[in-house]
Formats: C-alpha cells, sequence, structure tokens
C-alpha cells in the first residue's frame, strides 16, 4: 500500500476507532463518501419506494464515480472492503443494493451498512476466507434467492436453459494470488461443482428486445459470457429510459459509472464475449 494511503488508512483508524473492526477496511476518503450517501439516504421516507426504485434512485448517486478493479483484492486474511472511491460492476451493484436494504429497513447508520454488504458478498452472509466471497456472480445471485433479498426471473421472463460449468478460477490461479493455497484452489473446485448442478436460465441477446417489456427499472443484470468455462462477465441494473431498457453500470468503456447511451439488447449485441442476460428482482 503506498506511504499516503496508508496514512490516511491510519488516520482514520484514529478518528473512527468504533466504527472500523477488525475485519472491515475502509478508507478515510470512502467513509466520508459514504458518511455522505447515509445522510442522502436518512431523507428518503421509509416505505415510500420498493427496492428497485430505490436502486435507481440510489444507484444514481454514484453516476461518474470512476472504474476501479479488483478493490477487494487485499493482502492477508479476508476482509470485509469497504470502497466507493472506486467501483467495478460488482463493487459498484453490492453497495447499491447494501444501501436500499438499510434504506428499505429503516435503519440507517455505518453497522447497519456493514452488516448488509457482509450479507449479499458472502456465503450464508457471513465474511470467513476467501473462497466464502462470492466469487461467480451466478452463485451470487443463487445464495441471495436462498437468502430472500432477490429472486431470479429469468425463466419466467423468457430464459432458456444455461449450461453453466464455470471453471474459470481453478484453471487460472496466476490471476488470483490468494489461490496459492492448494486449500483454497480445493474450496473453489468445490464451489464450481456446485454451481454446475444447479438449474441456470438465460435470454440471448438476439431475443432482448422481444422481452424487455417484463423487465423494471431497478432489476439486476448479469451479462453471460461466450466462454464455456465463466459464467457472467458484466452486471449492473435495469433502468428505463424512453420507453427502453438501458443499462446503470459501472463500465469499463466510459471508465466511471454511468447509463448507456444505447438500449441494453443494443448494448449487447455487437459484443462477441457477452451472450445474453439473467435478470433478478429485489424482493420486499
Amino acid at each position: 500500500m503506498p506511504f499516503l494511503a496508508m496514512h490516511k488508512l491510519l488516520f482514520f483508524l484514529l478518528l473512527f476507532p468504533n466504527l472500523l473492526i477488525a475485519q472491515t477496511v475502509c478508507t478515510l476518503e470512502s467513509r466520508q463518501k459514504l458518511d455522505g450517501y447515509l445522510e442522502k439516504a436518512s431523507r428518503i421516507e421509509k416505505g415510500k419506494y420498493s427496492p428497485n426504485e430505490l436502486n435507481i434512485i440510489i444507484g444514481s448517486w454514484m453516476l461518474g464515480t470512476p472504474y476501479v478493479e479488483k478493490t477487494l483484492e487485499i493482502p492477508g486474511d479476508e476482509k470485509l472492503v469497504i470502497n466507493l472511491v472506486g467501483l467495478d460492476c460488482t463493487t459498484y451493484l453490492e453497495t447499491v443494493i447494501g444501501l436500499s436494504r438499510i434504506v428499505h429497513n429503516g435503519t440507517i447508520d455505518f453497522e447497519s451498512y456493514e452488516r448488509a454488504l457482509e450479507k449479499i458478498r458472502y456465503r450464508d452472509g457471513k465474511l470467513g476466507a476467501y473462497p466464502d466471497r462470492l466469487h461467480y456472480f451466478s452463485d451470487w445471485l443463487y445464495e441471495n434467492e436462498q437468502k430472500g433479498i432477490i429472486k431470479d426471473i429469468t425463466a419466467e421472463i423468457g430464459g432458456q436453459f444455461y449450461t453453466n460449468q464455470p471453471s474459470f478460477m481453478s484453471e487460472n490461479t496466476q490471476y488470483y494470488p490468494q489461490l496459492s493455497s492448494p486449500a483454497y484452489i480445493n474450496d473453489i473446485k468445490a464451489i464450481e461443482a456446485l454451481i454446475a448442478k444447479r438449474s441456470y436460465h438465460y435470454i440471448l441477446k438476439s431475443d432482448i428486445k422481444k422481452h424487455e417489456s417484463n423487465i423494471k427499472s431497478g432489476d439486476l443484470i448479469a451479462i453471460t459470457s461466450s466462454l464455456n468455462n465463466l459464467d457472467i462477465v458484466h452486471v449492473g441494473f435495469a433502468i428505463e429510459k424512453a420507453g427502453r431498457i438501458h443499462l446503470l453500470h459501472a463500465s469499463t468503456r466510459s471508465m466511471q459509472v454511468e447509463i448507456t447511451a444505447v438500449p441494453l439488447a443494443d448494448y449487447i449485441q455487437n459484443n462477441k464475449s457477452q451472450t445474453g442476460i439473467m435478470v433478478a428482482r429485489m424482493l420486499d
């Protein structure tokens, strides 16, 4: 960690010793951003908006936030990383949903957000070791459906069977420093085997326009991969503009949180690495 970043983190530890538990990492800049979001959230009337509507309201606060990948990959034991200075597509989605959930539940403070983020990011909702983080997004969808947070609606809105046998992580350990541990590799292989046994569905990208009337603003969109060993390549939120569904997401193209200029169906149509979408909806 660069000296300046370490200095700021140490300053934060001294300034907020009661708000940073041993298993949570949050820099001063991220805490300031989070405090700003919590203050905005506290002005939202409880029960006025659905969880889907909250996703759009809160997600729009982060428009323009820089795209930064691998913010969760820190040395040492697994920590609950709270980073709002830079977001990738998954951490953006988790940040928004974590805030949406505490607004919907009516308890808006740092500790509640911390618990909400932990619940959605980890298997069984509990911070554990590196393999306990929900790395594969199809696994994320399944686990968070089991927790009663979302519902995968892909099959009921026109999806067809999706062959899902991910093995990218166990086959490419060079990209994951934490997988230098043979025990962790075995854990990841076991998780990949579990995912392969489940039933998943997707909407082919050629069929998205036909079915987009069944997609609502605030739904979770997971874009499926053309690689046989990878499930999802990108995620974001559906957002309606002029009667069409666009994508609210942390973009690798613009390198910031944005709304796609073109509808979702057009956005992925010419991308050979993207084959379709899974869709999930927030539950009350």
